[in-house]
Formats: C-alpha cells, sequence, structure tokens
C-alpha cells in the first residue's frame, strides 16, 4: 500500500539659461547641483552626466515630452489630502487615480524585484513629462483615460522612424508607429512590456494602472538597482534617450521626493512646453490612418503631442538603432550634446529594412532542471533575400507560455544585435520551478516578419546523492523513537524540491515492498510502507513521518529514492519486547 503525501519539509532641449540671482537663493533644502532657471524652476542639468545608450528597445521611441520644470521651491511639507489645492504649489498635486496607480505599481515592484528599490516617485516624474499626468488626470473610474493619448507619428521627419508594428491596433496609424497612453508607449515595447495593472484581465496602454505597472517593470530590468545614480540614470534613458529628459526627469523625481498630494482627477496642471517646440496642451493630435481590419479607438484621440513642427529643429536625442536619422538640414538645438548624424543617401535602406527573413542559427534541443541555467544560447540569424547575413539588426527573444522561466536579466524579454554576420545571440535561460514545456519566439524588431519558435522544456529537480540516518530500532509492538532525517544534494548543493520516494523493501537485493516489519501510517492510522510525494525543501532537507513497529522482531530496510536515481539505504532493527513481568 502507498500513501501520498503532498506536502514540503521544512527632444528639443531644456531651458538651461539660468538666472544668477535664482542661484544664489538656492535653500539647503533643495537637490544637489540643481539651479534655477529664468521662470523660477528646478534644472538638474549639471547634476549627471549620461551613461553610453542603452542597447535594448526604446520605451517611448523617443518620442517628444514635456519640458516643463518645477517650482524653485518643492513642498514641504506636502499638504494632507483634502486641504486646498491654492494652500500648496499647483505642481506638487498629482491626480488621485493616478497617483494610486504609482503607489501601487511601487507596491507590486516591491513584492516582484525588491532589489530594484522602485520609487513611485520615478513613476510620477515620468508620468508628468510624458503626458502631464494622464492630462491633469482625465480618467475614469477604472483608470482609463477618458480619450486616447497618442503621440505624433514617428515617421523620420523630425522624430524616430518607427514603421507600424501593430497594425494600428494601439495608436489607430498603420503605416507608423506613435507612442500611446499616460506613459507613451510606443506599441512595439508594448507589446513585450504591457502589464495588467488593474486586473481587469488586459493590458491596456490607455489605463493608469497598465500604463505604471508596466513602466515599473521595464525601468527594474537588466537587474538594475534605482537607489543607486548610475543605474538610474540608465534606466531613465532608457525610457527615452536624451540627455535633456534625463534631467527633466530627475527634477520632478526630487521635487516629488520632498513633497506631493493629491487632488481631484481632471484638476491637475496641464505643462506648457515640449521638446519639439510645439503646444501640447493646444495643438491637435495628428490624423492618422485606420488600418483596414483593426478598429482604431472609439474617441478621437485627445489632443496632447502634435504632428512634426512647421519647421521642425532636430531631435534632441539619439534615434532609434536601426531607424532613419533626420533629414539633412535639421539643426541640433542646444544641449543636445552631439550633431545630427549624417543620414544615408536618399532611398538606402536601413540593415533592418534588407531582413527577408529570420532564421535558427543552430540551435538545438532546449532542456535545463528547474533552477538550472540552460546549457545551450538561442541563435538567430537575419537574412537578406540571396541567404546574405544582416548585421546591426535588433532582434528579440520573447518566452511564452506558462514557464516562469526568464533570462538572466531577470525578465522574459531580451533584445540583441546581430553581429557582422547577421547572427544575434539570447542571453542565458534560466529555468525556473516551473515544470514543462514552453516556447521562445524570435522577432526582427521595427518588422513584421515571421518569427521563430525554440521548444524548450524544464524538467523536474534532481539529486545525484541523499545523505542521512543509516541505522535506527525500536522494539516490536512500539514506535521508533527518532523520525528518519536525509538530505538531497545536486553536484554537491542542496536539491530543493526533488520528489522523493521511501518504500520499506524486503532487503537491499530484493526492492519489494515488504508486508510485514516497519511501517507507517495513512491519514486514517491504516499501516503503509511506501510514501510519496515527498518533497525536499529549501536546503535539500525532509523529514519522514513516525515509523512504526508491527509484533514482527527482525531487520528491515527503508530506501529512500530521488528524482535523479539517488538512493539510501537505512537499516531499521526490531527487536524482541521485552517479557511481561510475572504477577506477585
Amino acid at each position: 500500500m502507498a500513501a501520498h503525501f503532498g506536502r514540503r519539509l521544512r527632444k528639443g532641449a531644456v531651458t538651461t539659461t539660468v538666472a544668477a540671482v535664482a542661484v544664489a537663493a538656492l535653500s539647503a533644502s533643495q537637490a544637489p547641483d540643481v539651479t534655477a532657471d529664468a521662470r523660477d524652476r528646478q534644472s538638474a542639468a549639471d547634476a549627471t552626466s549620461a551613461p553610453d545608450a542603452v542597447a535594448e528597445d526604446n520605451a517611448t521611441g523617443n518620442s517628444p515630452y514635456y519640458t516643463d520644470l518645477p517650482p524653485l521651491k518643492s513642498p514641504n511639507p506636502a499638504p494632507t489630502i483634502g486641504t486646498p489645492v491654492a494652500r500648496g504649489p499647483a505642481e506638487a498635486g498629482i491626480p488621485a487615480t493616478v497617483l494610486d496607480a504609482y503607489k501601487k505599481a511601487e507596491a507590486a515592484l516591491r513584492e516582484a524585484k525588491p532589489s530594484c528599490n522602485l520609487p513611485w516617485q520615478l513613476l510620477a516624474a515620468i508620468g508628468k513629462v510624458e503626458s502631464g499626468q494622464a492630462r491633469g488626470g482625465r480618467v475614469d473610474a477604472d483608470g482609463t483615460t477618458v480619450s486616447p493619448i497618442i503621440g505624433p507619428q514617428l515617421d523620420g521627419n523630425g522624430f524616430a522612424l518607427i514603421k507600424d508594428t501593430d497594425n494600428g491596433v494601439y495608436d489607430g496609424n498603420s503605416s507608423y508607429d506613435n507612442a500611446v497612453g499616460p506613459m507613451q508607449f510606443i506599441p512595439s515595447t508594448w507589446a513585450w512590456a504591457g502589464r495588467d495593472g488593474n486586473g481587469d484581465g488586459k493590458a491596456d496602454p490607455n489605463n493608469v494602472y497598465d500604463a505604471a505597472l508596466a513602466a515599473g517593470h521595464y525601468l527594474c530590468r537588466n537587474g538594475w538597482d534605482l537607489s543607486t545614480q548610475a543605474d538610474l540614470n540608465r534606466a531613465i534613458l532608457s525610457y527615452n534617450n536624451s540627455q535633456d529628459y534625463l534631467n527633466t526627469v530627475l527634477s520632478w523625481l526630487e521635487y516629488y521626493r520632498k513633497g506631493s498630494h493629491e487632488i481631484p482627477d481632471g484638476t491637475g496642471s496641464l505643462p506648457e512646453d515640449r521638446s519639439d517646440g510645439g503646444a501640447g496642451a493646444t495643438t491637435p493630435s495628428p490624423v492618422v490612418q485606420t488600418p483596414a481590419k483593426t478598429t482604431p479607438p472609439a474617441k478621437q484621440p485627445e489632443p496632447d503631442k502634435p504632428a512634426r513642427p512647421t519647421k521642425p529643429t532636430g531631435p534632441t536625442k539619439p534615434t532609434d538603432p536601426g531607424t532613419q536619422p533626420p533629414k539633412p538640414g535639421d539643426s541640433t538645438p542646444p544641449g543636445s550634446g552631439s550633431p545630427t548624424p549624417t543620414p544615408p543617401p536618399s532611398g538606402t535602406p536601413t540593415p533592418t529594412e534588407t531582413v527577408a527573413r529570420l532564421e535558427n542559427a543552430g540551435t538545438g534541443t532546449l532542456t535545463a532542471v528547474a533552477g538550472e541555467t540552460f546549457a545551450e544560447r538561442i541563435t538567430a540569424r537575419a537574412e537578406t533575400k540571396t541567404g546574405q547575413g544582416v548585421g546591426k539588426v535588433r532582434v528579440r527573444f520573447t518566452v511564452l507560455g506558462g514557464t516562469d522561466a526568464v533570462f538572466a536579466t531577470g525578465e522574459n524579454v531580451a533584445t540583441a544585435v546581430t553581429d557582422s554576420s547577421g547572427v544575434a545571440v539570447a542571453p542565458a535561460l534560466r529555468a525556473g520551478k516551473k515544470t514543462g514545456d514552453f516556447t521562445v519566439r524570435a522577432t526582427v524588431v521595427g518588422r513584421t516578419l515571421p518569427g521563430v519558435d525554440y521548444r524548450a522544456k524544464v524538467t523536474a529537480p534532481i539529486a545525484d546523492a541523499v545523505l542521512g540516518d543509516t541505522a535506527l530500532s525500536a522494539t516490536a509492538g512500539g514506535e521508533f523513537a527518532e523520525q528518519v532525517q536525509v538530505r538531497a544534494t545536486y553536484k554537491g548543493a542542496a536539491a530543493d524540491g526533488v520528489a522523493v520516494t521511501a518504500t520499506l523493501i524486503k532487503s537491499p537485493t530484493d526492492p519489494v515492498e515488504n508486508d510485514k516489519g516497519p511501517y507507517f501510517k495513512n491519514a486514517d492510522g491504516d499501516p503503509v510502507r511506501t510514501l510519496t510525494g515527498l518533497e525536499t525543501d529549501a536546503a535539500g532537507r525532509l523529514t519522514l513521518p513516525e515509523l512504526y513497529a508491527d509484533d514482527t522482531p527482525g531487520e528491515y530496510v527503508l530506501r529512500i529514492t530521488t528524482a535523479g536515481g539517488a538512493t539510501l539505504d537505512i537499516t531499521l532493527t526490531v527487536k524482541e519486547a521485552e517479557p511481561a513481568a510475572p504477577a506477585e
């Protein structure tokens, strides 16, 4: 008889003209290295230098953003909830639903990625410069914007060139991509970074809860610790690769850290200045082409980010790798830090545009034990129609299916750039605790070419050794004084979550279950001599239930077997009971 024990045991530059008199008036309560501009606003323009650009997808496609800076004096102390807005700086007020979304996202990341140290104030700072806190909190009860917030189409005219990747599903544009929602994600990034933050079963970039949670995870990838300045800078620049953008976000981050307060939805102050020189509060959104086979949002996009200016001043940040640079003659705004790159001759396709197909570059069967790293790295090759490899093409690798396997970065998505032979190598893939099959899909970023699927399998944890007691004894009809304790290891380390079977057998050479001698008890108190469903704890340890002895003395064997084939035989001795003392 066997018992199953299912248990575990044990764009335009930010204003940088500085008023000297304002600088002299800076107080000690302000952020270090923060200066004041001519409009009595803070600037962190000299606080940090931009690290190298992140070789990863960009959240916004380097779309335009609001360049308004915080007031010189931060709100300290912050007004309490319910205090009239007039009693504190209007800029310190954050619409209630939007603020709630930021704080919920912070709490979720504190649990999911505690080492990231994401502050909700960073989400608020980014939300401020991207959409003016969802256009001053114009959201419904579920956190969805009352009308879509859509940026200008990224057609390469004053902006990055990103051709349509979602058939217009999110932005209503089937020709080019536009940044969408309160956190301004481009569709190609939302496709892998999107999250369901309000529990309605879908990830909607127009919902502030979904967008805030997605932004949090986006900022917390690559193992970044946002409590360190270098990683904080990298994370912000990966959102929008501009030194001016970094400085603006850092200014608002410091401002919100020194105090903020909740205000009613729809009453937030709207920004005025934009990196592309437009006025997002008054200029209508661009007219976008409606896709033939999808239904665009029912409501017209909310006027937020204009189409390109009549005279584009040129981007203030590097264009997305693999996209077309600005046209010749575009000027480089002050503070951009680098000249406008020279574009390729008219009509010359980018490397990405020359890719005709993506192929498996030789990756074989992917198998790993739960908790282990897959031995083989996934590789894909970008090729032209004639089979030539294409370099400098971004390839995205996405883990699909109900698995907790992730890349070495801690994310289920990773991007790699092809080398001169056209081959992109994904980061190492690490198996989680869940066993079973799953898929990793490789796609070309910025193209709608068919992807390449790689099958992967996670097998149950195993042990190659099991250690423990070697001999125990009891009196016939009695109970063994000690419970059996064992420890499983794999390659010398503790084997966590390994399945274990315990069987009372006839002898070391006859592994058939015994029908007499020591036994365990099931839930009904009946004797059982085989236990299944046992599992080692995080330290690889397992303690078996109590053992009992029947009335048959002798030597018996308890065999412990683990997944992976490790075994341990324990000798159990049952001694004759002491004769009862004669009655006097």
